[in-house]
């Protein structure tokens, strides 16, 4: 049995990958935006890596992804391909996402702990013996009675040694 994020869940994400598309996308619009043509090539590779993982539901991937993103992002920004204005801008988005997507890892751990959790104590019911009705032993039945005036030996005879009325 797979669990699977609610739509709404998918659709947060895949909004906040939209998002950081979006603001990379204005970013290379104008020359003047501080942001080289080059370095926004790039950044937009990494922007598409985070926005198809997240779309597949693997956040795992895309937060991967998005760790690459800053990689590229403060190495352009070293080379002086990105303002300091324009990084700030992008990382600002990404930490949204970034947050998103920490919080799709969670779900998704919790879920896999869940389904887990309850595929042992299926496993556990299954191995326990099931409860058995059966009868009580029936109690022993008593001793037959004989005549009180025996000693026990032969019920009704008188075991005393007395062979009969009157003879001693």
């Amino acid at each position: 049995m797979t669990l699977r994020r609610p739509a709404t869940g998918r659709l947060l994400l895949a909004c906040a990958a939209g998002l950081l598309a979006v603001a990379l996308l204005n970013a290379c619009a104008a020359p003047a935006t501080g942001l080289q043509r080059g370095a926004a090539t790039q950044l937009q590779a990494r922007v598409l890596e985070v926005t198809q993982a997240s779309s597949q539901n693997d956040p795992v991937s895309a937060l991967k992804a998005l760790e690459g993103l800053d990689a590229d992002l403060s190495a352009a920004q070293a080379k002086g391909q990105v303002s300091e204005e324009r990084r700030r801008s992008i990382m600002t988005v990404a930490t949204a996402v970034r947050a998103d997507l920490n919080e799709a890892v969670a779900a998704q751990a919790a879920a896999a702990k869940a389904a887990e959790d309850a595929r042992i104590a299926a496993g556990q019911a299954a191995q326990a013996p099931a409860p058995t009705s059966e009868p009580a032993p029936a109690p022993a039945p008593a001793p037959a009675q004989g005549n009180a005036s025996g000693n026990g030996g032969d019920p009704g005879k008188n075991n005393s040694g007395d062979k009969g009325k009157g003879k001693n």
